[in-house]
């Protein structure tokens, strides 16, 4: 990158051989990292930067960074949004197996708010995957055998080597899912918009990496929720079912 060029934020990953820490000053928006030896994870801290920096970001069009997966299905975007260990990379592998579906990413997405509608942009190229997904998805296992794992069976692949040619760069966003796992709640539902923020709030936005949590900053994220909500479908999957069952009522969804 040309030194006449500024960034808008910067990340620095270190180690001293102490305890987990993250400082962020928001002025500047630089992050101090320490000792985190997993890189996907220092991934999305930096992409943490980049939505606190869309947040105050003002432009004709409002753009925003979500913790979720987004999948393109002929056309049309499915979103997903759900705490972590809901099953959100799990079923995003899963709907690519499907010809009609394209990746766009399976961790973090970027948004482009229209008057009637939103946009979906791919954040990354790479995907970052854990051992068992060969155990519930077999079409991955080869791949899988190749990856370079950590010790705890976490790994960084290109998106290419995973998906081939189906992959998109963006979509339209059409419908958004949230995950949720609670035993006795019926396994799939319509929300309206109210009742997914209701449940953003009650999650925490779904997203463990926001560097500001000041009150201004939650009501900035509750506009982008209401706003978005009320653009698209909206559905709540209870995922207390198979991968497999829940991937059916995904794709039920999109018939």
């Amino acid at each position: 990158m040309s030194d006449d060029i500024r960034p808008h934020a910067k990340v620095f990953a270190v180690s001293d051989g102490g305890e987990l820490s993250v400082s962020y000053e928001p002025v500047s928006k630089t992050v101090i990292i320490k000792n985190m030896d997993y890189y996907g994870w220092v991934k999305s801290i930096a992409l943490a930067a980049v939505a606190d920096f869309f947040e105050e970001y003002h432009s004709e069009h409002l753009r925003y960074s979500v913790h979720g997966s987004v999948i393109d299905v002929e056309g049309h975007g499915l979103a997903i949004i759900g705490p972590p260990g809901t099953g959100k990379t799990t079923l995003t592998y899963g709907m690519v197996l499907d010809d009609a579906c394209s990746y766009i990413s399976d961790d973090w997405f970027f948004t482009r708010l229209f008057e009637n509608g939103a946009l979906a942009y791919a954040s990354e190229k790479n995907s970052y995957i854990r051992d068992d997904i060969g155990s519930v998805w077999e079409e991955y296992s080869e791949i899988i055998e190749d990856v370079s794992l950590d010790r705890k069976g976490r790994g960084i692949v290109d998106i290419s080597r995973l998906f081939g040619d189906s992959i998109r760069e963006s979509t339209t966003l059409r419908r958004v899912v949230l995950l949720d796992r609670t035993p006795g709640e019926p396994p799939f539902r319509r929300l309206n918009p109210e009742a997914g923020l209701r449940y953003m709030l009650e999650k925490d936005f779904c997203n463990p990496h926001q560097l500001v949590r000041d009150p201004r900053k939650m009501e900035l994220r509750k506009m982008f929720f209401r706003e978005l909500f009320g653009r698209v479908e909206l559905y709540m999957l209870n995922t207390i079912e198979t991968p497999h069952k829940s991937l059916e009522r995904l794709k039920n969804l999109e018939e």
